[in-house]
């Protein structure tokens, strides 16, 4: 494959982000790679742009220039009222060429309302004769309509992440759909140093986000159940606890809950937080612990990945899609933070989980090899699209 033009991205403070962009220049191994971002000095302190050609996904829009000039009789003249943001993100559609593939790599983006600009740059680049490709998806079937659904069907192929999703793309029309794991599962794995308190071979990964957070039916009810998780481990068994961040964005920050219960229980000694690290990293932090509990999709991926037995709280159709075709089933595997509502409910499904240590151990061993292995032929599958285009 010779290009690879990857959009949107936000960040790679968002750790499950940074995952897809590695992992899929990895797995597809073009000749460029480049990385449309809104955060490209976030991505290079990172070292994101050892991977890929990082560039910012708006240009600056001089007001002495031809361009603002065009810009500025299409939008006041003709009345194209997008004129400004198109002359913007025109630079994604420039970059596009013979042998070139754009992925929209945004797995999320479309869960979160109507992303006008992503439509946007899909149609710029659609316009230049540019394959597009939704990639990694996952999708709300409720969310499926109207201009949403419109630019689904645009898509030259979409690469939904799990079977709950690709589903519904194709009841709702988009035949051009196929079903491949996250490429994260992927993703390889980086061991560094072990903080004071780790105890090997018997931590609990903790991981709590404020976008679940935001999503809890009774006021309080994510950290009063997470707090009562980590007085049970501490009480009653053996093991440690490793609180794991895996987005850190301002606003949006897993630190700050996490923090809470590193100055609740830190005091301990069995309670270790650890710090900001590029996603391999964490993956390996994640790979070398007994459990996980999750809220982050790329934090359960992580574990999945390297054979972890899991929980996440959930609050969308990825963790339960991605768990289903796992298990068979998101009993048991995911439980919806919306649910969330006595204290001990966390609590009560983490140790029905460790119950079945043994059994999803198994289960990882018949999957996730042939994960990896059907993870192998997307780039015959890219390759395809391009000779058809």
């Amino acid at each position: 494959m010779h290009k690879i033009l990857l959009y949107p991205h936000g960040g790679s403070g968002n750790h499950g982000c940074e995952a897809i962009v590695i992992s899929t220049v990895l797995l597809l191994r073009p000749e460029q790679g480049v990385l449309f971002s809104s955060a490209c000095e976030e991505d290079r302190r990172y070292g994101l742009d050892g991977v890929v050609r990082v560039l910012p996904e708006q240009r600056a829009i001089r007001r002495c220039s031809a361009g603002y000039a065009g810009a500025w009789l299409r939008r006041h003249v003709l009345g194209v009222q997008d004129a400004f943001d198109r002359l913007a993100f025109g630079c994604i559609a420039e970059e596009g060429g013979p042998a070139t593939v754009a992925l929209c790599s945004g797995g999320d983006n479309y869960c979160y309302g109507e992303p006008v600009h992503i439509y946007l740059q899909n149609a710029l680049l659609r316009r230049a004769g540019v394959p597009t490709v939704l990639w990694g998806c996952s999708l709300e079937r409720e969310d499926m309509k109207g201009r949403m659904l419109e630019d689904l069907r645009a898509f030259d192929l979409i690469v939904a992440r799990e079977s709950l999703t690709c589903d519904a793309l194709r009841e709702c029309g988009c035949s051009r759909t196929v079903l491949y794991p996250d490429p994260a599962f992927a993703l390889p794995v980086k061991e560094a140093a072990l903080p004071e308190g780790w105890k090997e071979g018997n931590m609990v990964g903790v991981n709590v986000s404020p976008l679940i957070i935001g999503h809890e039916g009774r006021a309080g009810a994510v950290m009063e159940n997470y707090a009562r998780l980590v007085e049970y481990l501490l009480e009653a068994t053996d093991m440690n606890v490793a609180l794991i961040p895996h987005v850190v964005w301002p606003g949006n920050d897993d630190r700050k809950p996490l923090g809470e219960l590193q100055e609740r229980f830190g005091h301990t000694g069995r309670v270790v937080m650890i710090g900001d690290a590029p996603c391999e990293e964490l993956k390996g932090y994640i790979a070398r612990c007994r459990f996980l509990v999750a809220a982050r999709t790329h934090a359960s991926i992580a574990a999945y990945s390297t054979g972890v037995p899991t929980l996440v709280v959930g609050y969308s159709v990825k963790a339960r899609g991605i768990a289903r075709d796992l298990f068979g089933t998101e009993d048991g595997y995911v439980l919806p933070v919306q649910a969330l509502d006595a204290p001990d409910d966390l609590r009560k499904a983490f140790v029905r989980m460790m119950e079945r240590e043994d059994a999803m151990k198994s289960a990882y061993a018949e999957k996730i090899p042939a994960y990896r292995e059907r993870l192998a032929l997307l780039p015959g599958e890219l390759s395809a699209l391009l000779k058809r285009s």
